[in-house]
């Protein structure tokens, strides 16, 4: 703590936050201009990488302010009845493992509607991703043809003991498929 003081790490806190919000706000004021020259919020975050919440804010300044206010209000739980988006996500369970028949190897790209990350290319021979690519349809598959058409049956079963999922996704195959549960190591 010697050659500093409690004033000298003051100012480089009142300096990082006053770069900060002006930093902040020349961003929000170039976002505003793109959008009012035809750029649609979607293309705004696809290309930024921004969440959509970031890009509504940034489009409408009383949003982020509404939210700031409304976030020193609010307490620190959630209310009682809270559910987590991952225990209300509808997620698609597949008819019948026998039907999913999705490639096996290769390069494959999967459509916009599943990966919307930008990322949605996936070399299959490579462990890591095709993990990511069996996570990301067995999250994001609208409908039973998703997983038919993206999935394969002795994959999903190699695949099942490791891949990271929420737990209402996992449930809902295991029930359906008690093959998968059997993978795994502590199942009963």
């Amino acid at each position: 703590m010697a050659g500093f003081s409690e004033d000298d790490l003051r100012a480089v806190v009142a300096r990082y936050d006053t770069t900060r919000a002006a930093v902040l706000t020349q961003r929000d004021e170039q976002l505003r201009a793109f959008h009012a020259a035809g750029w649609r919020p979607v293309d705004l975050q696809r290309v930024t990488g921004y969440s959509r919440e970031t890009i509504r804010q940034a489009l409408r300044p009383e949003v982020r302010q509404a939210t700031n206010i409304s976030r020193r209000k609010t307490s620190a739980q959630p209310p009682a009845d809270y559910r987590s988006y991952g225990d209300r996500k509808p997620y698609v369970v597949a008819n019948a493992l026998d039907a999913l028949n999705g490639p096996t190897q290769g390069v494959v790209t999967l459509p916009r509607h599943l990966d919307w990350s930008g990322h949605g290319e996936y070399d299959l021979s490579r462990p890591g991703r095709l993990a990511s690519m069996y996570k990301v349809v067995l999250t994001e598959a609208g409908t039973v043809g998703d997983l038919n058409d993206w999935l394969d049956a002795e994959l999903l079963l190699r695949l099942w003991p490791t891949l990271w999922l929420p737990a209402p996704l996992r449930q809902r195959w295991e029930e359906a498929f008690p093959e998968l549960a059997a993978t795994r190591p502590n199942a009963a």
